[in-house]
């Protein structure tokens, strides 16, 4: 099972109805995997929008909003959705795609700090560096945004290069 395949099975296994995200390199896999699933999926014309509807769905149904983004500008654009949902209590479990770890601090295209951009106000945030991992991040992603005083929980899934299969993302690990 590829990785994107078993976190798509995780936000099945989570009751997730939709997710609202924009797609792009690092998140590819997983939206090609949630096309063969039920869960229905809001693109939206901008990052940020994906962090405001998966709040706005939250508010009206009590389940944590699902968004789900690329690397970089991708993900810095969901930072005020973030935020918004940290200082009004709503539960968010953001994911988002990361450059490969091999280059990370070395400046590469659509590299950025999304973990530490919202450390101040997440009430976790995961770096997922091993595909086994999933599961066990995805189910404590839901319970500790949900529980509690409700927020935003940021996944980050860390890529890696392989090259004797070709792949360059955890997400096809």
């Amino acid at each position: 099972m590829l990785a994107a395949d078993a976190i798509v099975k995780c936000l099945e296994l989570e009751g997730v109805e939709y997710v609202f995200g924009y797609p792009g390199v690092a998140i590819c896999p997983f939206f090609n995997s949630i096309l063969d699933t039920k869960i229905k999926t809001i693109l939206v014309r901008q990052e940020q929008c994906a962090a405001h509807e998966a709040s706005g769905y939250a508010r009206i149904t009590g389940k944590p909003g699902v968004a789900v983004v690329t690397s970089g500008p991708g993900a810095t654009n969901l930072i005020t959705g973030i935020a918004t949902a940290f200082a009004d209590s709503i539960p968010l479990v953001c994911i988002t795609g990361q450059v490969d770890s091999q280059l990370m601090g070395s400046d590469v295209f659509q590299e950025a700090d999304i973990s530490g951009a919202c450390e101040s106000f997440v009430k976790f945030s995961y770096i997922v560096r091993d595909a086994a991992d999933i599961p066990r991040i995805i189910k404590e992603a839901f319970y500790i945004a949900n529980t509690g005083r409700k927020g935003p929980v940021l996944i980050f899934l860390w890529t890696y290069s392989s090259r004797r299969s070709g792949n360059s993302s955890i997400l096809t690990k």
